[in-house]
C-alpha cells in the first residue's frame, strides 16, 4: 500500500487515552479501575440543559451560521459580562469544542515552521495541535518545587527568536491546577507588547477557582487587545464533555474573518451541541456553588492523603480539577501500566495519566503523573489508598528526597 504522511507518523498518542487496553483488561479480571487519569466528571449536567434537549422543537436539525447561531453568541457575550470581559456576539465563533478554536487560531495566526511558547507541563494534546498546524512548540518548563507558577519573565525571553509569533497559556491550568495572577499576566502582557506576539490563553475552567481566588482574562489586559484569543468550552464549566461546543473570542477583527473560513470550510458546529449550550447559559448560580463546594472536599481530600503518603509531593491547585504529584518511582509511564497489568489492592486498583506525556522536554515528567479528580469523596479515599499499597510494592520505587517543602500555593 501507499506510505502514510509524515504528519500522521509523527502525531502524537494521547497520555491520557493510550493506557486503556490495560484499564479494559483490568475490568475484564473483575478488578474495580478508579479513572483518574481524565478529566471527565461525574458531575451532573444542569438540570436546564437536559429538560432543554428533550423538548427540542425542530422538525429538522439544520446547519447553524458557519460561526454559530446569534442567540448563542448572543448569550455568550452576556455571560463574559458577568466576568467584566467586554465583548460582544460578533467577537466570537462557535466551534466543535476547545479543541477546534485553538486549532482555528493557530491556523489563522502562525505559519508551519513558526514558534510558539508554552509553559510546561500543558495540555497534552497541544502537541496534537501544533502538529496538525506546523507550529513548533517552545516549552518553557515550571517546577512542582514552586507550584508550577508561571517561570520568570527572563526565560520566556531567553527562547524568543526571529521564528517566535505567540504564546499559550492555559488559565487555570490543565494538568497542575494552577490559577495565574493578574501580575503573572502582566509580565506576559509586557512581553507580548515588546516583540509583538499572539496571546493564547485556555480559559475553560474559569468556573474553578478555590479558596476566594479570582480568575484574571487575558481579555482584560489593555493594550493588547489586538494580540489576545481566547479558547472556550462547554464541557467542563457545565460537565457537557460529550456537547462538543466550545468558542473562540477575540477582539482582532482580520483574526475573526480569517478564522471564519476555517468555519466555513467544516460547515458549521454541532446543532444539538449549541441548543444546549445556550441553555446551559441559564444555569442557576446554585448549581456552581454546589458544584465548586464538591470540588473543594475532593481535592481537600485528595490532596491532603497524597501528601501524607512517603515520598509523594502534591501541591495543592487554586483551579480546574487537576493535581500534579511527584513519586518515588523511576518511570511514570511504566509505573501506570503497572498499576493496571500486575497491581490490585483488595480487587482494586487505579488508572492515572503519565506526566511525561504532558511535558515537551525530554525526561520531564518522568516521575509525575497527573491526576482528576473527578470522582466521588469515596472513590478519592480509595484511590489513595491503592496508591499508597502500590507504592509499597512498585519494584522500580526510588529513595525519595523528601515530601516536605515549601511551594507557592
Amino acid at each position: 500500500m501507499p506510505s502514510l504522511s509524515d504528519k500522521a507518523r509523527s502525531m502524537p498518542s494521547s497520555p491520557i487515552r493510550k493506557l486503556v487496553p490495560y484499564a479494559e483488561k483490568a475490568k475484564k479480571d473483575g478488578k474495580t479501575v478508579y479513572h483518574l487519569n481524565i478529566g471527565q466528571p461525574d458531575i451532573h449536567t444542569p438540570q436546564v440543559v437536559l429538560d432543554r434537549l428533550r423538548n427540542i422543537e425542530r422538525s429538522v436539525i439544520e446547519y447553524s451560521h458557519s460561526a454559530g447561531f446569534d442567540s448563542y453568541r448572543a448569550g455568550l457575550a452576556e455571560y463574559y459580562s458577568g466576568f467584566n470581559i467586554n465583548i460582544d456576539a460578533e467577537n466570537i465563533i462557535v466551534t466543535t469544542g476547545g479543541s477546534e478554536a485553538l486549532i482555528f487560531g493557530m491556523q489563522t495566526c502562525f505559519n508551519p515552521g513558526d514558534e510558539v511558547i508554552i509553559p510546561e507541563p500543558f495540555y497534552a494534546n497541544y502537541n496534537g495541535f501544533a502538529t496538525t498546524t506546523g507550529v513548533k512548540v517552545v516549552p518553557v518548563t515550571a517546577k512542582i518545587e514552586d507550584g508550577f507558577a508561571l517561570p520568570p519573565i527572563s526565560q520566556f525571553k531567553s527562547l524568543i527568536t526571529d521564528k517566535t509569533k505567540g504564546i499559550v497559556i492555559c488559565n487555570p491550568g490543565n494538568p497542575t491546577g494552577y490559577l495565574y495572577s493578574k501580575e503573572e499576566l502582566e509580565t506576559l502582557r509586557e512581553i507580548v507588547i515588546e516583540h509583538d506576539l499572539f496571546l493564547f490563553s485556555d480559559e475553560v475552567y474559569r468556573e474553578f477557582c478555590y479558596d476566594g481566588a479570582v480568575p484574571h482574562s487575558v481579555l482584560q489586559l489593555e493594550g493588547i487587545e489586538e494580540n489576545t484569543v481566547v479558547i472556550d468550552s462547554v464541557s467542563k464549566r457545565y460537565s457537557m464533555c460529550g456537547a462538543r461546543v466550545g468558542a473562540l473570542v477575540t477582539k482582532n477583527q482580520e483574526i475573526l474573518d480569517m478564522a471564519l473560513k476555517f468555519g466555513q470550510a467544516r460547515l458549521s458546529p454541532p446543532t444539538l451541541g449549541q441548543i444546549a449550550g445556550e441553555a446551559a447559559l441559564n444555569t442557576p448560580p446554585s448549581y456552581f456553588k454546589e458544584v465548586i463546594d464538591e470540588y473543594v472536599e475532593r481535592r481537600n481530600l485528595l490532596i491532603d492523603e497524597l501528601n501524607k503518603i512517603p515520598g509523594v509531593v502534591c501541591p495543592k491547585p487554586k483551579g480546574a480539577f487537576y493535581a500534579i504529584a511527584k513519586l518515588p518511582i523511576d518511570d511514570s509511564d511504566a509505573f501506570c501500566q503497572w498499576l493496571l497489568e500486575e497491581f490490585d489492592y483488595e480487587n482494586q486498583t487505579i488508572m492515572l495519566a503519565p506526566a511525561s506525556g504532558f511535558y515537551s522536554t525530554p525526561g520531564c515528567g518522568i516521575q509525575e503523573v497527573r491526576i482528576a479528580y473527578v470522582l466521588n469523596k469515596t472513590a478519592l479515599l480509595n484511590a489513595a489508598k491503592c496508591l499508597s499499597k502500590a507504592l509499597e510494592l512498585y519494584p522500580g520505587r526510588i529513595k525519595a528526597e523528601s515530601n516536605e517543602f515549601t511551594y507557592s500555593e
